[in-house]
């Protein structure tokens, strides 16, 4: 049994028509003879949706019970007994209702796709995981129901329901998406032109690259080597050299021409590390095709033209930007160039343009390669094996040698030879090149003197031996130099390893922004072995310079000025790292000048953190001093009128009053007078809490003590209070508590119908003691939950009754301050409702959830 297909209708907004267009597809699919049924579809009240359903066979939905309430979620073992070929299922991101099998339905489609069971599902952009901090900037909501990218991008087939953001609110207008009463607010909200524009291309993009993605694997699996010009790429070679700020400007203006172009500027060096590139030029270079919206790529191959195009012809490109050479006109005897061997290798479906430049034949530096660091004992014991070494053993033949005249006693003039070979190939591996050529040349002489007829004269009597010791000096210098080449390449991997796992830790910390700036210069100073390291900075040239962070030993103090450091590395023109310690060789500042630009980056990331923060603190201030004026000048001053008018309405001579009058009067002077205690001492708790002046007296106590305490203010009739006796205590500030409840249930009574009753129920949950209130308002979006708890908060900005918007931050702070919590959650039917949750005394068993003295009746 196979796994099945999944088939995914992908939209940019609600109401786009997805689910239309998957019913539709499940109509089509059903006259075909498909055994097709709906799992489950959400037609949200659209009645054009809902008539799609007519002539689908449904699966029951299997009913859940959560909190008190009636929630219906896919069966999927119904699905699965019923094995059809293909099942329709909305809402690939949905979150289930707790308790059911899986926590997501993307979930419950792979168990109906393991099955061998086709899917068809649909899912919004806004919807995808990786997108949730794009769309949240776009639309300002943060989407709680996610679906992983992967999951997506699984889908063997995936549909874009495209809409024009006009026709999406024509739509909506129209009373086609949702209910009347939402369709000003959605209009004025989510759905205005500007975020729709953004997801519709958010939405088109994301296609565009899967699309990019099945072309991708339909080359590499049929093996397409030709281009196929299905979206302009623009392949930029660099060398390292000046033009490339050139080359990359002009290709940037070449895809700019054509809509979604792309450009890939690629270095391609050789694998034995020699070049003549410029690290800082190809660093300016990444950064410039980077702000032009390209890539930068570093590939490694032997034949440069040959690597370029394996690359063009990899990533698909279609076009190729080269600069004219710089070599001049007698260094064309070594080859044509790069240039014209791509151009001539490229083949017709992929374009080469040579750009002309300012360093059109003016030359190129050649590689310059560094001699090996062998260390001094090593060079000093490879002259002494050259060197010493042929005189040591030249003593060691002619004591052997019976008759040093003659050439016929000794071990023989080849074995001679070989012998001083010998000692020439150690030389080399010790000391390196020129030992080995000194013992080369020095070994020919004493071959001659010695042991080549006649002996004890540099005359050479036998030609063969002529041939022998040139044979030996040619094979000695060959040798030579094949070692010393070897630990010349040696000592540079060595060292481009050690350079690569520094800078590979460099890149790391850039990425993650883990590394403090103490910490880079600690690794710094242990990098390169050095007593201290400091990073300075002065504000102009005739300033003083200022230490900006440092690291050493205690008995090392890091340096204050860039002239007293055995090292210094200018950053710019105000700021330098100083090191201190010994003097670092010259192939070592090309890593400290990594590090220098590192720890400048890390300063200025601190810096602007601190910045954010204060700006942050400012505007916080400046947010709560202005709401704070608007409630003074207008909810304070409102309790304050009435007060005066019925105060001067007393005191007037004018009109006689009678005792009713005087006592209606008197009551609005009580009324007034009560609203100003409220206001201000809302005020005064919160400016307790942002002071951390608040200290809680901590008690065991019951919830039916405090709470009814708390409900002396409300109208009577409007709370349906519900505590169980076997509830157990908390561990709270009963004056804290009974605030906060009282803001909480005042707030409530505030939204919810006259007729309704606000439900305050207490429950207990293991080791907490959970204060549901639930009114029946008109609730508030998810979306706003966590703003209705900061000052100053009121929701629409227009409530019924006095108010500065307060109430629930204080009730919160509190909360928070006793050890709890205080969230916003919806309510079954409509409304919203509050839940404070509490401690449980310590001492006490904890509560068990399944008892029915536990369980409000």
């Amino acid at each position: 049994m196979g796994r099945g297909k999944l088939r995914i209708y992908l939209g940019a907004a609600p109401g786009v028509g997805k689910t239309y267009s998957m019913l539709s597809e499940g109509h089509r699919r059903v006259e075909r003879g498909t055994d097709l049924v709906v799992a489950l579809v959400e037609h949200h009240g659209r009645p054009r949706t809902e008539v799609m359903l007519h002539g689908l066979e449904e699966v029951p939905r299997r009913a859940m019970e959560y909190r008190g309430t009636t929630f219906t979620e896919m069966d999927v073992d119904a699905v699965l007994a019923r094995r059809p070929a293909v099942a329709i299922v909305d809402e690939l991101a949905h979150t289930n209702v707790p308790g059911s099998r899986n926590t997501k339905r993307w979930q419950d489609i792979e168990e109906l796709l393991q099955a061998g069971i086709d899917v068809i599902s649909t899912v919004n952009i806004q919807h995808l995981e990786s997108l949730g901090d794009v769309v949240e900037s776009i639309t300002g909501i943060r989407q709680r129901e996610t679906v992983p990218d992967e999951v997506v991008r699984r889908a063997d087939q995936i549909e874009l329901v495209d809409m024009s953001p006009h026709a999406l609110r024509r739509r909506m207008a129209h009373g086609n998406i949702y209910k009347p009463d939402k369709i000003d607010a959605s209009l004025s909200n989510y759905f205005r032109p500007g975020n729709l524009t953004a997801l519709r291309e958010l939405a088109l993009l994301w296609t565009a690259d899967r699309v990019d993605e099945y072309l991708q694997q339909y080359r590499a699996d049929h093996r397409v080597s030709t281009i196929w010009s299905a979206r302009e790429r623009i392949v930029v070679g660099l060398t390292g050299g000046p033009e490339g700020r050139t080359l990359i400007r002009r290709a940037a203006r070449m895809a700019a021409k054509g809509a979604g172009g792309e450009i890939l500027a690629v270095y391609i060096a050789r694998s034995d590390g020699l070049t003549s590139a410029s690290p800082k030029e190809l660093a300016v270079q990444r950064t410039l095709v980077e702000d032009l919206g390209g890539t930068f790529h570093h590939v490694i191959g032997e034949d440069i033209p040959h690597a370029l195009l394996e690359f063009a012809r990899g990533v698909n490109a279609t076009q190729i930007v080269l600069g004219s050479s710089r070599r001049k006109t007698w260094q064309y005897i070594f080859g044509p160039g790069v240039g014209a061997t791509v151009a001539r290798d490229s083949g017709p479906d992929l374009d080469v343009h040579i750009v002309t430049h300012d360093e059109v034949a003016k030359g190129r530096g050649l590689p310059v390669a560094r001699r090996a660091r062998l260390g001094r004992p090593r060079i000093v014991a490879g002259w002494l094996v050259g060197m010493v070494g042929p005189v040591l053993l030249s003593l060691l033949l002619i004591g052997i040698n019976a008759n040093p005249d003659s050439y016929d006693s000794g071990p023989g003039f080849a074995n001679e030879v070989l012998l001083f070979l010998f000692l020439n190939v150690l030389a080399a591996l010790l000391g390196g090149m020129l030992p080995a050529l000194a013992s080369a040349a020095f070994g020919s002489l004493l071959l001659n003197y010695y042991f080549t007829p006649p002996t004890r004269t540099l005359t050479i009597q036998d030609p063969k031996n002529i041939v022998a010791i040139v044979i030996f000096f040619a094979v000695a210098a060959l040798v030579a130099s094949v070692v010393g080449t070897a630990a010349r390449r040696t000592h540079q991997a060595a060292r481009l390893r050690a350079e690569s796992e520094v800078l590979s830790f460099l890149a790391g910390s850039v990425l993650r922004g883990e590394t403090s700036l103490e910490a880079l210069l600690e690794r710094v100073r242990e990098t390169f072995g050095m007593d201290s390291v400091a990073l300075l900075e002065r504000t102009s040239e005739v300033d003083p310079w200022t230490c900006a962070g440092s690291a050493g030993s205690g008995d090392a103090p890091p340096p204050v000025r860039p002239e007293d450091a055995d090292v210094d590395m200018p950053v710019g023109d105000h700021m330098a790292l100083a090191l201190s310690g010994r003097v670092l060789p010259a192939e070592d500042r090309r890593v400290l000048a990594a590090f220098a630009a590192q720890a400048v980056v890390v300063l200025d990331r601190q810096r602007l953190v601190g910045q954010a923060e204060r700006a942050h603190e400012l505007a916080e201030g400046n947010r709560i001093r202005t709401a704070l004026l608007a409630a003074v000048s207008h909810d304070l001053r409102t309790p304050l009128a009435g007060i005066k008018a019925a105060v001067t309405s007393l005191r007037s001579d004018d009109v006689a009053w009678s005792d009713e009058d005087e006592a209606e009067l008197l009551e609005g002077i009580e009324e007034g007078a009560d609203r100003l205690d409220h206001l201000v001492g809302n005020l005064l708790d919160m400016s307790r809490l942002q002071t951390g002046t608040v200290t809680p007296l901590i008690r065991e106590i019951d919830l039916d003590e405090v709470v009814p305490m708390a409900l002396v203010g409300v109208p009577e009739g409007s709370v349906s209070l519900d505590i169980p006796e076997a509830l157990p205590m908390v561990a709270v500030d009963p004056g804290l508590l009974e605030r906060s409840v009282a803001n909480i249930v005042e707030n409530a009574v505030k939204y919810s119908p006259a007729d309704t009753p606000v439900l305050v129920k207490a429950s207990a949950l293991g080791e907490r003691v959970e204060l549901r209130v639930a009114d029946r308002g008109p609730g508030v979006p998810d979306s706003a939950k966590d703003r209705i708890f900061e000052p100053f908060q009121r929701y629409g900005d227009a409530p019924r009754g006095a108010g500065v918007g307060l109430g629930l931050a204080v009730a919160r702070g509190f909360a928070e301050a006793m050890g709890g919590q205080l969230t916003a959650e919806d309510t079954p039917g409509g409304g919203m409702t509050m839940v404070l949750t509490l401690q449980a005394a310590p001492g006490r068993p904890p509560a068990r959830p399944d008892l029915p003295a536990q369980v409000t009746t």
